[in-house]
């Protein structure tokens, strides 16, 4: 697989990048020339792992352990990507917990985690790195279509939390524009990874709400964030942008 290097010297920290849909965007990001730190929680094997093979590609690439629910964390992974590669460019805010209950029954230590990462880490994130993004800067965070559409019960505060990215990126979008940043949120659809596989327990219901009739792979995710951290998106800002085969259509 080729792709134009539209990202060389730029700089990018994906949250939450050592597997499934994160590490698709960590390898499209680095394929397209960007140097490219990510963090991980707990996949510290399949981190490295990642991070070995983007340099035997030539390519240049940092894994850092960093709790998203941890704010401090967050605001040290900035900066550790600041003085790995000497700038910051693109911020990915990937890092996403899924917790599904009756809502009677709905664990508030697990509520606030969800939060935690799923909200809290995204502006932690982007605070943090705002100061340093300088004309053509991005974020770039990763909702979820579910802040359109949550077809099964038990989802409501993962719904929320989605949802809690549309208003926080047009946010953001009018916070950052004047220095040239833009921001967007990407909604995917079920994808297929390790946390839902297409042949998971899952599948037999949603396949069948998707337009499309499949689930989505983790590259056409990445591909199209690539799209957004590169010089033909500096007009796109703001956005939600559903990528989800008709899930929500």
């Amino acid at each position: 697989m080729s792709s134009p290097l539209t990202l060389t010297g730029k700089v990018a920290l994906v949250q939450g990048g050592s597997r499934g849909i994160g590490a698709a965007i960590v390898r499209r990001l680095a394929l397209q020339g960007a140097h490219v730190a990510f963090t991980y929680v707990s996949s510290a094997g399949p981190a490295q792992a990642l991070a070995d093979e983007i340099s035997a590609a030539g390519g240049k690439a940092l894994a850092l352990r960093t709790d998203s629910a941890d704010a401090s964390a967050v605001q040290q992974a900035v900066q550790n990507t600041l003085e790995a590669f000497g700038r910051l460019d693109i911020l990915v805010n990937n890092a996403g917990v899924l917790a599904v209950a009756p809502v009677a029954e709905f664990d508030l230590a697990e509520f606030d985690r969800m939060l935690a990462v799923n909200v809290r880490s995204v502006f932690v994130a982007s605070q943090a790195a705002a100061p340093h993004l300088g004309q053509g800067g991005r974020i770039i965070n990763i909702g979820s279509t579910n802040a359109e559409r949550m077809p099964f019960a038990g989802g409501a505060p993962y719904a929320m939390s989605k949802s809690a990215l549309v208003g926080l990126t047009k946010g953001l979008a009018r916070d950052l524009g004047p220095q040239g940043v833009t921001v967007n949120n990407v909604q995917p659809g079920p994808v297929d990874t390790d946390m839902n596989p297409a042949d998971g327990d899952f599948a037999d219901s949603l396949i069948p709400l998707m337009a499309v009739g499949r689930y989505g792979h983790a590259e056409e995710i990445a591909s199209f964030v690539a799209y957004l951290a590169g010089p033909e998106a500096g007009y796109i800002t703001g956005a939600s942008l559903t990528v989800d085969g008709g899930f929500s259509a």
